[in-house]
C-alpha cells in the first residue's frame, strides 16, 4: 500500500473525506474549528459546502489529503491556529506567542481504517506545516489512556498517536470529548 500525502486543493475529493451524502444536510465539512463561531453556526446545508470551496482555493487549502492509488482515503486538517477557533478557544491554552499550527481532524474513510493511514496523515500535515514556515504544530487529542473511543468523536486522534510522532503533552486542558481530557500536544518543527 502506497500512501502518498498532499495538500487538500482538489475540492472533490475534500468533499469525498468530509462531504454529506445529502447536498442540503448540515454535516461539519470540518468547518466546527476552522471558522469562527458565529460563521459556523450561520451557514447551512449548501452554503457550507461553498465557504470549503472557498477555503481549497486558499493559499494554504485547509489541510491535508491521503491517497492511495490515486484514491483519496484520509482528510486532516491543519491550518495557522490564528485563523482557528483555536485562536479564541477559551478550554485550550495558548502555551507562548509562538504562530503555531493546528492539527484538530483526522479521518478515515470507512474501508480504509487500520491501516495506519492516520499515521501518515500526521506526518503529511507536519511536513506541510513546516514547508509552509510553521515553528510549531500543535494538537488536541484525548487522552483516553488506551480505552476504545467512539468512532464518531475519534477525529482529534489520541495522544498515543500524536506521541508516536515526536509530539509532547505541553498542557492540559479544560476540554474533554466523548469522555475522555484533552490535552496539547505539540511538535516543535524549528
Amino acid at each position: 500500500m502506497a500512501i502518498e500525502v498532499r495538500p487538500a486543493t482538489v475540492f472533490e475529493d475534500v468533499a469525498a473525506l468530509v462531504g454529506p451524502k445529502r447536498p442540503d444536510a448540515n454535516v461539519c465539512w470540518c468547518l466546527s474549528y476552522r471558522l469562527p463561531g458565529a460563521e459556523h453556526r450561520a451557514l447551512a446545508g449548501p452554503a457550507r459546502e461553498e465557504r470549503v470551496r472557498e477555503l481549497v482555493r486558499e493559499d494554504p487549502p485547509p489541510g491535508v489529503l491521503a491517497y492511495e492509488d490515486g484514491e483519496p482515503v484520509g482528510w486532516a486538517a491543519v491550518h495557522p491556529r490564528a485563523d482557528t477557533s483555536f485562536a479564541t478557544n477559551r478550554r485550550i491554552p495558548h502555551v507562548d506567542d509562538l504562530p503555531v499550527w493546528s492539527l484538530w481532524c483526522i479521518r478515515v474513510r470507512p474501508g480504509h481504517r487500520g491501516q495506519g493511514i492516520a499515521h501518515h496523515l500526521v506526518e503529511g500535515a507536519v511536513e506541510f506545516a513546516r514547508e509552509d514556515g510553521a515553528p510549531v504544530v500543535e494538537a488536541y487529542p484525548v487522552d483516553n489512556g488506551g480505552e476504545r473511543v467512539d468512532l464518531t468523536m475519534a477525529y482529534v486522534g489520541t495522544r498515543s498517536l500524536f506521541e508516536a510522532h515526536g509530539f509532547t503533552v505541553a498542557a492540559p486542558t479544560t476540554s474533554t470529548l466523548a469522555g475522555f481530557p484533552r490535552v496539547l500536544v505539540r511538535r516543535d518543527l524549528r
